[in-house]
């Protein structure tokens, strides 16, 4: 051979073998872990959402995530308030069955415990970057704070915005309310109308830090829970009056989120979620937002309290512009994480379940439990819900029904009424005005069936049943 053409020939397989070397050391991204991201926002409605029917203000950021990803039209919280609802997202548990209920306040000696397995923790496994952005609510004290729990960093409110001097009804109960950089208090009673601002320029310099590693970002907006406070920016911008303008800029944020994410062309290969903890507080009144078609609101087992706005986005892996009808829950978004990136779930008993077929529109994909059980206050089971059936076993509850919620930031009182063994069809009647529990004996014995089953595990309150399997919460002497 031709000395020249040897020569030749080295060069090209080495030039070869040089780019084959640069390939194999830019991994695609592509075949990195995906990049988890969670929008969770507080006391927002189910018609609060552009493509969920609101009215007097618009969504232009969440309506393309919903164009460019799939909306959950049956997706629920586990409980209609605030540390409950926390509890389930974070850990895929019902929250009374690790003894989390109602809003932790800045009395509370319990919170989260040190056993229970969060989402953070969970893509902890495989080595994820995590912050979290905004209200917490699962514990104020050192030993309960987010960075005890698998994040990095925090920076937010410890629990309700309105835990406060200044609260309209109750300010002597509450001391000055701490803002969080890690686990100093840098703050106290903080310029609210810098939050969800705040919140989003942080989740977007961890975005710009994090972009070359898998990361989990998550941001519970401590709007628009009221006291509603609303940045310059956005003032005054909506016909909907400041809670408008307050989700205007909730929009916004998300905008700039997923603007910073593909900047860095990560926004292909990144799992976002959308959603909030519960339903209006009606009793507020022009500072609530809106269930409508749904029955009541915040606080209360009806759909209004329970049924949220849903929407998630993962291009390629997620069909643009899909509706799923299927129920689901909060609770089944972990075990989902948790199958999407390979990790272990935990050894303890969970209650959800993934939910990845509906979320890739698999065909013939249905709701990965047979029910959902509705628990309040301290361990009520006051409803389930299986398929197109929503079942209620008799309890109190209160209701804004023939009043109106108050102006300006007051609220009117709630008065109060019971339901009995009542069955909806939410196919056929999704505002629950119609019962048919008369008319379908057989569902009501089936779901009757499934409520015991749940008492035994988790107990009932109402019934004075103490479950088997609850476990305890953190607690601090």
């Amino acid at each position: 051979m031709h000395t020249p053409f040897r020569v030749f020939l080295i060069l090209f397989a080495l030039t070869a073998l040089s780019a084959l070397g640069s390939l194999l050391a830019q991994k695609p991204t592509s075949d990195r872990l995906p990049n988890i991201v969670i929008i969770f926002t507080d006391d927002q409605g189910y018609a609060d959402v552009g493509c969920f029917g609101a009215k007097g203000f618009e969504t232009p950021h969440l309506d393309r995530l919903a164009d460019e990803g799939i909306r959950f039209t049956n997706f629920h919280s586990a409980q209609a308030v605030c540390s409950a609802a926390r509890a389930a997202l974070l850990t895929g548990c019902y929250p009374n069955r690790i003894g989390i209920n109602g809003a932790l306040g800045p009395s509370a000696k319990h919170g989260i415990h040190e056993d229970e397995v969060t989402i953070a923790e969970i893509v902890k496994q495989k080595d994820y970057a995590t912050a979290i952005y905004g209200k917490w609510h699962l514990g104020h004290l050192p030993k309960f704070l987010p960075t005890r729990h698998g994040f990095d960093d925090y920076f937010g409110l410890p629990y309700s915005n309105d835990m406060w001097p200044y609260h309209p009804t109750a300010g002597d109960r509450f001391p000055p309310l701490p803002l969080i950089d890690g686990e100093k208090i840098i703050e106290h009673n903080p310029d609210q109308t810098q939050l969800t601002t705040s919140y989003t320029e942080r989740a977007v310099r961890f975005i710009e830090k994090n972009k070359d590693r898998p990361f989990f970002l998550y941001v519970p907006h401590s709007m628009p829970h009221v006291p509603l406070f609303v940045s310059e920016k956005f003032a005054g911008k909506s016909e909907r009056g400041i809670y408008g303008d307050v989700i205007a800029e909730i929009d916004w944020s998300v905008g700039e989120i997923m603007k910073t994410l593909k900047k860095y062309k990560l926004d292909q290969n990144t799992l976002v979620i959308f959603t909030s903890d519960n339903g209006p507080w009606l009793s507020y009144g022009d500072h609530a937002g809106s269930a409508l078609p749904l029955r009541e609101g915040k606080g209360t087992s009806w759909e209004g309290g329970i049924r949220e706005p849903c929407i998630m986005r993962w291009p390629e892996k997620i069909p643009a512009g899909s509706v799923c009808k299927e129920p689901t829950m909060t609770i089944d978004i972990l075990p989902t994480i948790a199958k999407l990136i390979g990790a272990k779930l935990p050894k303890h008993k969970i209650d959800g379940a993934d939910m990845w077929p509906l979320m890739a529109g698999q065909p013939g994909a249905a709701s990965p439990h047979e029910a959902y059980y509705i628990y309040y206050r301290r361990g009520e089971l006051q409803a389930l819900l299986s398929g197109r059936w929503k079942m209620y076993f008799p309890h109190e509850y209160r209701t804004m029904a023939g009043q109106s919620g108050g102006t300006g930031g007051q609220p009117t009182k709630y008065s109060h009424t019971t339901t009995g063994l009542e069955l909806y069809d939410l196919e056929t009647d999704l505002g629950e005005t119609t019962d048919v529990a008369a008319q379908n004996p057989e569902v009501v014995k089936r779901l009757q069936d499934l409520g015991e089953k749940m008492r035994d595990d988790l107990g009932d309150a109402l019934t004075k049943r103490v479950g088997r399997n609850v476990r305890s919460p953190g607690r601090v002497e």
